[in-house]
């Protein structure tokens, strides 16, 4: 049992960090002087974050949460 607390740690650690910093990446495309996107470009970007946080929420509630699905500004 204490190898999957172990595992589990090691692993959360990693993945939390990496998302952290991630989302700070995407964070930097709020920058005006670089990029140029609209308003509804940033809604979408911010509700993509946010369902996928939601989804692990639900999923450590005990939800099965939903599917994959991969991120498009553009269809």
């Amino acid at each position: 049992m204490r190898d999957k607390r172990k595992k589990f740690i090691d692993l959360a650690e990693a993945r939390v960090n990496r998302a952290i910093k991630d989302i700070r990446l995407i964070g930097n495309l709020a920058n005006k002087n670089s990029y140029e996107y609209s308003e509804d470009d940033a809604r979408k970007i911010v509700r993509a974050l946010q369902k996928e946080v939601d989804s692990a929420k639900a999923r450590f509630l005990g939800d099965s949460g939903g599917k994959d699905t991969d991120f498009r500004l553009e269809d």
